[in-house]
């Protein structure tokens, strides 16, 4: 039997509360994966969410027995270590899907402590093939695979489709589409952008937007926070960016080195909207963005301002096709379930 454990997320609104139901979700449905833990809940206050997930943990090692595997979305902070002893001392094998390394957002773990948490895992999931690599070279001993993006599940229909409009003198105009935070200290870049730009305009989604201290205001729309489904169901525009940190010129610091490794979940919210991507060339999800044909690769937001020059309509639509066909396999949990069952049958010829 294969099993999974569930949590108390606090709400789902967020983008890593979200990936994870999503993926609880989509092993039940396409891989036959049951909770081990307690029932998927969103209480806010903070005692009852350790309760709950202290208690979800210790049960569900008593669901086990030989043969049987556990996945496990990591981090479970220090509940991991503990639950991946608990399921081998049961004859069950763990395979680890990994959301986020403590070692570079958060600082939270150095990187031996994190490689060595993961040890614990038979196999590990990592989310990209850039991923899988520092993993490998910093010691990981676990068997590896990659996840490819992560799914997006969301009932919501998508706009109607956008195409690029011409201005009184024959010239295409664009909106490029920015969703998350956007205070200062978080994207510093979204303040001096304006400087740079002439041929586009930008629709800001989210909160904290200091629209008093942005150059080039004018060049902007802001819409404030929307729901995700409000979002993917009304957002009007022809790209959606991909892009953290304080440099025009680059994605720089802790956030840049980040995005060299990791599939960011904006990037499968962007094209469960149906949006193409605009993406950083050093990010780990540009191959990926490019061999589907989803978007463009920039090694700077300075590019951005003749990307009509480089994009025919032809071009464009192409590429809003490829992106609708991607949005469809990310609300079928197409990445997320191929990737588990071939774990799954590296398994069975063991």
């Amino acid at each position: 039997m294969n099993y999974y454990i569930s949590r108390n997320y606090k709400g789902l609104n967020s983008a890593g509360n979200k990936a994870k139901s999503d993926i609880e979700g989509i092993v039940e449905r396409t891989c036959g994966f049951r909770n081990a833990g307690l029932p998927l809940s969103t209480y806010t206050n903070t005692v009852v969410h350790f309760a709950m997930n202290l208690a979800g943990v210790l049960k569900a090692p008593f669901c086990l027995r030989k043969g049987d595997v556990l996945l496990l979305q990591y981090p479970l902070k220090k509940y991991y270590a503990f639950v991946c002893n608990m399921a081998h001392l049961r004859g069950a094998k763990v395979v680890t899907l990994i959301h986020d390394l403590g070692s570079f957002r958060r600082k939270a773990l150095t990187v031996e402590q994190e490689i060595k948490r993961l040890n614990h895992s038979d196999f590990v999931i990592a989310h990209n093939d850039k991923m899988k690599k520092w993993l490998l070279d910093n010691g990981c001993k676990a068997q590896l695979s990659s996840l490819g993006i992560f799914d997006y599940v969301s009932k919501s229909p998508l706009p109607k489709n956008e195409i690029f409009s011409s201005d009184k003198d024959g010239k295409k105009e664009y909106v490029v589409v920015y969703a998350g935070a956007l205070a200062q200290r978080k994207n510093a870049f979204l303040y001096e952008w304006g400087d740079y730009i002439s041929t586009y305009k930008v629709a800001l989604y989210g909160s904290n937007f200091d629209v008093d201290n942005v150059k080039g205001k004018e060049h902007f729309i802001y819409n404030g926070f929307v729901k995700s489904d409000d979002f993917i169901s009304s957002v009007k525009g022809h790209f959606g960016l991909v892009w953290d940190g304080a440099s025009m010129e680059s994605c720089t610091g802790n956030f840049g080195e980040y995005l060299k490794l990791n599939n960011p979940h904006k990037t499968s919210f962007y094209i469960r909207s149906g949006l193409p991507v605009i993406i950083w060339r050093q990010a780990a999800l540009a191959d990926f963005v490019e061999s589907h044909g989803i978007g463009v690769c920039i090694d700077s937001l300075k590019d951005l301002d003749k990307l009509h020059e480089r994009i025919s309509m032809e071009d464009y639509q192409r590429m809003k096709d490829n992106v609708l066909r991607e949005s469809k396999l990310l609300q079928e949990g197409h990445y997320a379930s191929t990737a588990v069952k071939e774990v799954l049958d590296k398994m069975d010829k063991q």
